[in-house]
């Protein structure tokens, strides 16, 4: 059976221009957990530990990216933060570099930056195959697998897409099963990605679920994490995006608001993959959105996909998405692995115009990988394996901005002072284009969202990645780019700037 990511890429392979821009579940009836019924089965451990790859230093392989050692990874899910230690769990195929076997890969971090691959934590039964979802700290044991166990809640994907649960409790290593899943029932294929939180004020868990080709957010609560009742349902009209997919949903508090995360393909910014935001407010029941024209988008590039914040971090708001785009993701010339993570970053709410807007900017834990910042002027600069270039420009006239190589491969960025937009050029020029006719992108174009006379620009580039970003995170555009080496010249013409570069060293040496 095709099932519906294969059906969309196939979709996307043949779409040329971007479409711009309900499913809801049965009530669970199943009883407390009691394990002399229940008698769950322990996901068994894999027999290998994660292939180590050769230094980690293929080309095109990111220096300061989480990329498994090998085969294809996607959407980042379960993150989670426990006793100082971030997991990443992400949807990664254990047996080849294409989609396909869909499982949960694993990942530690102590600093958000430097990654241990773990065993694969999580791989296919016969409910299907395991599709992204969250994980949560049960710290009252409500779900009567332990206080403090580590609880995953994920898509089982077959014919029809449900919810499932498993647990741990020795810190993420090992997972059992629920033994009475699914705890969502479903009879279709457009209902995944739960993202799972506390709501203290109902005092209950709440399950955010995407509702795929049926362009919508579902809302459950439970008391348990094992039985769920269904609260809501959000819709809301995207202008311009008469069909699109849902999926990967993310509800935050920030401060007296509440924002919705939601990623749609086809039909981002550009063309494929993106991630739209929700200003609003969330009582426990319903999530309202505030009274926009939407999609707002929170990244304007074309490979910042499915991007969920972990969980247990307090106030703090930390997100990384998948880099890479449905347009093109199978044929991206990477190996033995295929996709990164992007930088993460965090993410909060500003102001602009009147109007809410959603900034991210890069975790501060970049400065641990950082050497000291240096002027740059236009011509050649130290970048190794990769690097952060600061540019702050005038906008009293438009600039053009251009990183190069030996090669006289560019990336190339337009900022127009009039209209406070930046345009940036991924063609031909840019390096390997040619193994997907949908790569070459002439013009990507974002708003700068910035007052004054003048706006800061930090590009973050890597062996086949700029991420770019206003400084206050305002505006951000996310791109792979596969040139024969790392971009490392920098000129300018336009107005006045001032630059200054730092090496950002690798996290694999």
């Amino acid at each position: 059976m095709i099932n519906n990511r294969s059906i969309l890429r196939l979709v996307a392979a043949v779409m040329m221009t971007a479409v711009i821009a309900g499913c809801g579940g049965d009530d669970n009836n199943g009883q407390d957990y009691n394990p002399l019924i229940d008698d769950p089965q322990p996901e068994q451990p894999s027999s290998e530990e994660p292939a180590t790859s050769a230094g980690y230093d293929e080309h095109y392989r990111p220096q300061i990216h989480y990329t498994p050692a090998k085969n294809w990874v996607n959407d980042p899910n379960g993150m989670v933060y426990v006793d100082g230690t971030y997991h990443l769990f992400y949807q990664y195929n254990p047996q080849g570099n294409d989609w396909g076997n869909m499982s949960w890969g694993h990942a530690t971090s102590t600093d958000l930056l430097h990654w241990k691959e773990q065993p694969v934590a999580l791989t296919r039964d016969e409910l299907g195959d395991i599709f992204s979802g969250s994980c949560v700290v049960d710290r009252d044991n409500t779900a009567g697998f332990g206080a403090g166990s580590m609880v995953a809640i994920y898509t089982s994907a077959s014919g029809v897409q449900q919810q499932s649960v498993a647990y741990s409790t020795d810190g993420g290593k090992n997972f059992t099963r629920y033994a009475s899943n699914p705890v969502i029932k479903n009879d279709d294929d457009n209902l995944r990605d739960p993202k799972v939180f506390w709501h203290a004020d109902s005092r209950q868990w709440i399950m955010v679920l995407a509702k795929g080709w049926k362009m919508g957010v579902e809302f459950y609560g439970s008391t348990d994490l094992k039985s769920w009742r269904h609260l809501s349902t959000f819709v809301v009209p995207l202008t311009g995006r008469p069909s699109l997919q849902w999926e990967c949903p993310d509800l935050i508090q920030m401060g007296d608001k509440w924002v919705l995360l939601v990623s749609v393909n086809p039909g981002g910014p550009i063309l494929g993959s993106g991630m739209m935001y929700f200003p609003g407010q969330f009582d426990g029941t319903t999530f309202t959105a505030d009274e926009r024209d939407y999609p707002l988008w929170l990244d304007y590039g074309m490979d910042n996909y499915a991007g969920v914040t972990w969980s247990n971090t307090a106030d703090r708001r930390i997100m990384i998405g998948w880099m890479n785009n449905w347009q093109y993701a199978g044929n991206v010339p990477c190996s033995p692995w295929r996709s990164a993570m992007t930088l993460p970053r965090e993410l909060k709410l500003t102001t602009y115009n009147g109007q809410l807007l959603l900034a991210s900017t890069v975790v501060k834990e970049i400065d641990n990988i950082a050497t000291s910042w240096a002027p740059a002027t236009e011509g050649q600069f130290d970048a190794q394996d990769a690097y952060q270039l600061r540019l702050t420009v005038g906008l009293d006239k438009n600039t053009t901005i251009t990183l190069g190589n030996e090669a006289g491969e560019k990336f190339v960025v337009d900022v127009n002072a009039t209209a406070r937009t930046l345009t940036a050029h991924r063609t031909s020029a840019t390096g390997q284009t040619s193994f997907n006719g949908t790569f070459s992108i002439p013009s990507m174009q974002a708003p700068l969202c910035v007052e004054g006379d003048k706006v800061t620009l930090d590009f973050f580039v890597d062996q086949s990645s700029v991420e770019l970003f206003t400084a206050e995170g305002t505006m951000s555009m996310t791109n792979l780019v596969f040139p024969q080496t790392i971009y490392d010249r920098l000129s300018a013409s336009g107005a006045a700037f001032e630059a200054q570069v730092r090496r950002l060293k690798s996290i694999w040496k």
